[in-house]
């Protein structure tokens, strides 16, 4: 889950497993796998760094040391 913020400034949290594409339209436009569109204040580049933390984040917690 990210967050990520309207164009109202309010905050919510988006299950990045359910996004599908993320573009510049010129907002930034979240669209999940069921079609649900987001409008949001982040940058592209910003949506997918947060994709990519929490993705790094799961991968860690997952980690099995030998």
């Amino acid at each position: 889950m990210i967050r990520v913020t309207r164009l109202n400034n309010t905050n919510f949290v988006i299950n990045c497993e359910l996004i599908e594409t993320v573009e510049a339209t010129p907002d930034t436009v979240i669209t999940t796998i069921d079609g649900k569109k987001f409008v949001v204040v982040e940058t592209v580049e910003e949506i997918v760094e947060k994709v990519i933390q929490y993705k790094n984040k799961i991968l860690l917690a997952h980690r099995v040391e030998p």
